[in-house]
């Protein structure tokens, strides 16, 4: 796995933010709370090393999007811009397209897909799992 700089930010760009490390589990997220957090019917997310990533200028908002995780978002535009589940502490997940150059991460995957929604297509030719990855996929 390569080590990669990554930057990226919110729309109106009152918040950016830079990371360095490997980028593992690009997927398609169809869960009801990445749905309810953005307003799209599926999210697309890469992980990164949690040490890794900085935030370069302003400061997020965060909310607890459940007992399990903790999301961030610009508190100017509504940007989602990271997922940070409690039981990997080492990993923060990032919003694809809030990076500056998402084409460069396709996703290699689709997770939830138990909870798409039925007029969602599925992304043609990608693995499906019905709830998480398995581990080490």
């Amino acid at each position: 796995m390569a080590e990669i700089t990554l930057a990226g930010g919110c729309l109106c760009g009152a918040v950016r933010y830079a990371a360095t490390g490997p980028v593992t589990h690009e997927t398609l997220c169809h869960c009801a709370h990445c749905r309810g957090a953005t307003g799209a019917p599926m999210v697309a997310w890469i992980t990164v090393p949690r040490a890794d990533f900085r935030l370069v200028r302003g400061t997020p908002g965060r909310f607890a999007a459940s007992p399990r995780a903790e999301r961030t978002f610009c508190r100017d535009c509504g940007t989602a811009l990271t997922y940070a589940a409690h039981d990997a502490p080492g990993e923060l997940d990032v919003t694809t397209c809030s990076l500056d150059d998402p084409a460069a991460f396709p996703p290699r995957d689709q997770s939830w897909v138990r909870s798409r929604l039925p007029w969602s297509p599925l992304a043609q030719g990608l693995p499906t799992f019905e709830e998480f990855r398995p581990a080490g996929s």
